[in-house]
């Protein structure tokens, strides 16, 4: 929270950025009719039914930072868990457990973006379901690590 407090005092000034507290969670805030500016993506309709494409300016900022971009996209729409695996075996089951990531959204650009920027960090990813993209491999876990770190 502090992370995003700084970042969006330090890109937008002007307004005051402040924390609501809501049930389960704390909303960090800043109302400002100039944020349109920064994110031209935001419109009406929903995201999978509209293009989403980052401005030139923005392209550039991701290619420099994919790790941030990353970062960014698996703490709004991801999760970082256990998958537990069961397999039956001869003598009973047998079970098995990794970490992985998975990045749950329906916007094909939004994939695209995702997927971009985890080729940029050389992780190996893939989609498990249409609206999925999943990281399971171990050394992919780790380089994914190094730069989402945990979601509060």
């Amino acid at each position: 929270m502090a992370q995003a407090r700084l970042a969006m005092s330090v890109v937008m000034p002007c307004p005051k950025v402040f924390a609501v507290a809501r049930t389960g969670c704390t909303e960090i805030k800043s109302t400002s009719k100039h944020w349109l500016c920064l994110f031209p993506q935001h419109g009406p309709g929903r995201k999978h039914q509209r293009t989403i494409e980052l401005e030139p300016w923005q392209e550039r900022i991701v290619a420099e930072y994919p790790g941030d971009f990353t970062r960014g996209l698996f703490h709004s729409d991801g999760y970082r868990g256990i998958n537990r695996v069961r397999r039956s075996v001869k003598d009973g089951d047998r079970w098995y457990e990794y970490p992985r990531y998975l990045f749950v959204n329906r916007s094909a650009d939004i994939h695209r973006l995702c997927g971009q920027a985890l080729d940029r960090l050389g992780v190996a990813w893939r989609f498990s379901k249409p609206t999925t993209i999943s990281v399971a491999r171990h050394e992919a876990v780790a380089r994914l690590d190094v730069f989402v770190g945990p979601k509060y």
